[in-house]
């Protein structure tokens, strides 16, 4: 089958390692004139100090603007703080989720257009046109499905649990109130019905990911897809690249290996999700135990350690799907498909 020449590719995301692959995927398209929309997790919005924050879109949105704080992962490249601060001084908010006024900005932007009877899908529209992103943004949805952690001692937002007390606090599970009842948001399913390829980014796959996935709808969507979909480990080295993924995998029972973050997601002949799993050189040894499981496992460099390396990671997740953007460096993948 000849690739398009304009792909059109769906990536599902959250958090720093989404939006550091999709910078790299997004410019690969733009070589081929490809269109890129971004589905993504929203579990992790909250209310705080009367805003609505969406961390996981606007790390999405400013890394993709060019204008996120790539020092500490998140945030505006050269906020300031004075609003924070003042609020700490009036004892508004949480002390420890400082924002800053950059970012606050498009907190009051977003939070101004809801009070105004505009849903989260149109909200986003209006604050990515302020830049050429080279992709769309849509939320997984449009109801507020905040992640909650339950611990034996009750439950707190997952903001809390990962920011304030940075996993530390054992959890007995995560929960996504009134998931069940929510729908894609307008667009979302649209997408993945044109798309040429659906790639699932390497970010955490049980509080990013698995809110995506729980949507009712959205997962079935990406079973009956007529193109491939691949995912990219967030596991280099039985570990996880970034955050506390590991704490979030072992309340889920998955292994903290890529193998075990394959079985998660499950393959598409046995009612799971993948086609094909990108895995680091570093877990070559796990290729075997994820292509039993149905899934064809790539080998591939993982560290996004700068641009060019996740600009080749981008590459070799398309190729996985069919999607040749470019010739690749030889002996660059070392299992490569039979897929014609």
């Amino acid at each position: 089958m000849t690739a398009p020449t304009a792909p059109r590719v769906v990536l599902l995301a959250g958090g720093v390692g989404g939006s550091t692959f999709a910078v790299g995927l997004r410019d690969e398209l733009r070589q081929r004139g490809g269109e890129l929309t971004v589905v993504c997790n929203t579990g992790d919005d909250l209310w705080l100090s009367g805003l609505r924050l969406q961390p996981d879109v606007d790390s999405m949105l400013y890394a993709l603007a060019g204008v996120k704080d790539l020092a500490q992962g998140w945030g505006r490249a050269g906020d300031s703080r004075r609003v924070a601060d003042e609020l700490a001084a009036w004892g508004v908010g949480w002390e420890w989720f400082l924002l800053g006024d950059l970012d606050l900005g498009a907190h009051i932007a977003r939070t101004s257009w809801l009070r105004e009877g505009a849903t989260p899908t149109e909200a986003i529209a209006r604050l990515q046109a302020r830049w050429e992103l080279g992709a769309t943004l849509l939320p997984m949805t449009d109801t507020e499905v905040d992640t909650h952690v339950v611990l034996d001692a009750g439950r707190m937002h997952f903001q809390e649990w990962w920011t304030r007390h940075r996993a530390r606090l054992e959890p007995v599970r995560f929960e996504n109130p009134g998931i069940e009842a929510s729908v894609p948001a307008p667009g979302v399913l649209e997408a993945i019905a044109a798309a040429d390829a659906i790639l699932v980014a390497p970010s955490n796959p049980i509080v990013s990911i698995g809110p995506i996935l729980a949507v009712p709808g959205l997962a079935d969507a990406l079973r009956s897809a007529s193109v491939p979909v691949v995912g990219v480990s967030p596991i280099i080295g039985d570990a996880p690249v970034r955050g506390m993924a590991d704490v979030c995998l072992r309340v889920a029972g998955v292994p903290c290996t890529a193998a075990g973050v394959a079985g998660h997601y499950g393959a598409r002949r046995d009612g799971g999700v993948l086609d094909a799993w990108l895995i680091a050189e570093e877990d070559a040894g796990g290729a075997a135990s994820v292509d039993a499981l149905g899934i064809e496992a790539r080998v591939e460099p993982l560290w996004m350690s700068d641009a060019a390396r996740t600009r080749a990671l981008a590459v070799a997740a398309l190729a996985a799907a069919g999607l040749d953007v470019r010739a690749r460096p030889a002996g660059s993948d070392k299992r490569q498909s039979d897929r014609s």
